[in-house]
């Protein structure tokens, strides 16, 4: 039998789509707000891998991407997809942009071995968490293979562009599991 042993504490990770650069500045400042110093920030990535979101957010879309820090524990998941789900409502009521979603924030976090994203949408491939929010590991990594995708993965995570982001929050997160005292908690952010 194996022991039961607390999760190491994770990268919050918050991917963010708009076609507004207002929207994203918004999100990036609640974000730092809410849970704390943006330690990465990446690039807004042009986002043209899908046209799923077209009829709701527009086109000439882009998808940023930002990190904080402290780390979280990786079980409150489901509180931080709820409160970015009312973010999104709360922009969208007060921008006065014509779209029905001018934002779109799907929270999850980087892992020494996955990237997790929240869902609100069952699917064979997602764990149910709790408060109607579920899981899905989106990328695996591996030592000697990098960022690995699954079969559901989106295609925009599978580009080159955010891999290398991705990386660069795997080594973040490292550095600050390193310099962890051993033991600490994880604390609830």
């Amino acid at each position: 039998m194996g022991s039961l042993n607390p999760p190491r504490p994770v990268l919050r990770l918050v991917p963010m789509v708009s076609r507004y650069d207002d929207a994203l500045a918004w999100a990036r400042e609640r974000v730092q707000q809410q849970w704390g110093e943006l330690a990465l920030v990446s690039p807004a990535f042009v986002f043209n891998d899908t046209d799923y979101y077209d009829d709701e957010m527009g086109t000439e879309l882009k998808k940023q991407f930002v990190v904080t820090t402290p780390l979280m524990d990786p079980a409150t998941l489901p509180e931080v997809k709820c409160t970015t789900n009312l973010w999104e409502t709360e922009y969208a009521q007060a921008s006065g942009h014509p779209e029905r979603r001018p934002l779109n924030l799907d929270p999850g976090y980087i892992a020494e071995a996955k990237l997790v994203l929240a869902s609100t949408k069952n699917h064979s491939h997602r764990i149910y968490l709790s408060r109607g929010i579920y899981a899905e590991i989106t990328l695996g990594y591996g030592r000697s293979t990098g960022w690995k995708a699954l079969p559901w993965t989106y295609p925009d995570y599978q580009r080159d562009d955010f891999q290398q982001f991705f990386t660069e929050c795997r080594m973040l997160l490292r550095k600050l599991l390193r310099e962890r005292p051993p033991g600490e908690e994880i604390p609830i952010v």
